[in-house]
Parts: C-alpha cells; structure tokens; sequence
C-alpha cells in the first residue's frame, strides 16, 4: 500500500534510506553519503505532504517523494516544458531487502498517476550519472534526458536531469 508518510515513520524511513546507501557504495554507486538524503528533508517532505512510503506489514519499505516545488539547481536546466505545472521527483528508495520486487515501479506508476491526477504538465527528475540501472529505469519509462547538475557534498560527478511529458497537448520550449 503506497500513502503518504507520516512524522512517526521518519526513524523507519532513514533506516532504509541509509540501507540503499549502504548497498549502492558496496556497488561501487557513490550516490548518497552521509549528507544525503538527510532527516530535515524528509520532515520538510512530511510538512508539505509529498513524502509517500510503500508499506509492508505496517513498515515502511520503499519510499518517493512528489514535490510541486523546483530547488534553485535546476534553474540552469533547458526543460522540455515551461516552469508551471511540473513535478520533482526526489528520494525514491527501495530497501535492499525489497529491491527486484517491482517496487520502484509501483512508486513511479504511481507518482505518474498522482501528476495526471493533479493536471501536472510533466515529471522531472535526477539520477546518479554513474548509476546505470536507474538510468535505464527511467528511459525505459519515456523519460528524456537533458542537463547535467552537481550536487557537491555527494558527488564530483554529475547528476543527469531527466522529464516526462505528462499532458499530450504540451509543446516542447
């Protein structure tokens, strides 16, 4: 069952969120660290009601976030579409235990549903440039590829910006 998190989940979710860190620097994939994801973004995420966990037996396993609001580093990003009515896509996360599972694609099935829903224009999101698997994931869903940005306390390599047209009226800029 996918709903929205609530602040008593927040230990449950850094738990997993700190078990994918841990599986993706044993493979190599230096994504998250300790500065990322932190638990002041996920209470942010909980205060504005974008934080969503996918929940077995009561526990948070998977989660994603779905924010309306765009963060100032994606501002140099040339967007397929123009900045109103677009979605961010934050913090998705499958605990190891529950990865290969469909989870991650339930997730986004789902944030696709919830932007329809909501008449968002499009989807946009990063992913690790020397993270193949997610990349392949999202391409696979549709998503173009676009920018590169930086995130500097996690990596010196770039994150690449990816969106989805979700309206088929939309026109590119």
């Amino acid at each position: 069952m996918i709903r929205k998190a609530i602040p008593s989940e927040i230990d449950s979710i850094m738990s997993l969120t700190r078990a994918c860190a841990k599986k993706m620097i044993a493979e190599g994939i230096l994504q998250w660290n300790e500065h990322y994801p932190d638990r002041n973004s996920f209470l942010s995420d909980i205060e504005r009601s974008e934080l969503f966990v996918f929940i077995s037996e009561e526990t948070p396993i998977a989660c994603i976030v779905i924010s309306s609001h765009k963060d100032e580093v994606y501002n140099s990003v040339k967007w397929l579409t123009s900045d109103k009515g677009n979605y961010y896509i934050h913090r998705l996360a499958v605990h190891p235990d529950h990865q290969h599972k469909g989870l991650a694609r339930k997730l986004m099935d789902f944030a696709e549903t919830y932007v329809r829903e909501r008449k968002g224009v499009s989807i946009r999101l990063d992913t690790f440039s020397k993270n193949p698997r997610n990349q392949k994931f999202y391409e696979a869903r549709g998503y173009q590829r676009l920018d590169d940005v930086y995130f500097p306390k996690q990596s010196n390599h770039p994150f690449y910006c990816y969106e989805l047209l979700i309206s088929p009226a939309i026109e590119s800029m």
